[in-house]
């Protein structure tokens, strides 16, 4: 009896860090680091403020577990999508176009909304690290390509990505996103051909 017990607090306990990291993922889609606060998770999860406290001891905290919940994930999801192109050039444009389709995703938002100034070193670096778990699937790409620096062209080719992204949530609302996501696939794509050409 005494371990149902305490497999249900542990199921228990699991649920409301879920409740919580969504909830985090709202505010931080809504409003940025502002909008997180442990008063606010407390009322979008039905929590006392200090229950909040009990499972993360800081904003950092909060944000330093979604980023080690959801950028794996979009690292497979962008993994799948370029391992089904049969072309480098495909597999190139595949990653650009899974990435800036992501970006929509309230997950991609609250996470794109961190200041990683508020983090500290060892956060900001297991940060780094995710993000490099981005641009691993396209370095043989830009290899077989023909690019000289397929890792140097893959960090580059993620700030392109990264100013799409920006320009997707905060650019003019006029522009279409397609017209933004195929500028970004055409710079890329144009970036490497004419490298590999020089």
């Amino acid at each position: 009896m005494p371990k149902i017990r305490a497999a249900t607090l542990v199921e228990h306990r699991r649920l409301q860090r879920d409740a919580l990291l969504a909830a985090a993922r709202e505010l931080l889609a809504a409003g940025g680091m502002e909008a997180l606060t442990f008063p606010q998770l407390a009322a979008r999860t039905g929590l006392a403020r200090s229950s909040v406290y009990e499972y993360f001891k800081s904003r950092a905290a909060v944000v330093e577990e979604l980023c080690a919940v959801d950028f794996p994930a979009w690292a497979a999801e962008v993994a799948d999508a370029v391992a089904a192109e049969p072309t480098p050039a495909a597999r190139v444009e595949a990653y650009v176009r899974a990435q800036l389709a992501l970006a929509g995703d309230p997950r991609h938002r609250a996470v794109a909304a961190i200041s990683a100034m508020e983090l500290d070193d060892a956060a900001r670096g297991r940060i780094r690290a995710a993000h490099g778990q981005l641009v691993g699937p396209i370095v043989d790409a830009l290899a077989e390509l023909g690019h000289p620096q397929p890792a140097l062209a893959a960090v580059l080719l993620q700030g392109t990505v990264e100013a799409a992204a920006k320009r997707l949530e905060f650019g003019d609302a006029a522009e279409r996103p397609e017209v933004i996501t195929d500028a970004a696939v055409a710079l890329v794509l144009e970036g490497v051909s004419g490298s590999s050409r020089a």
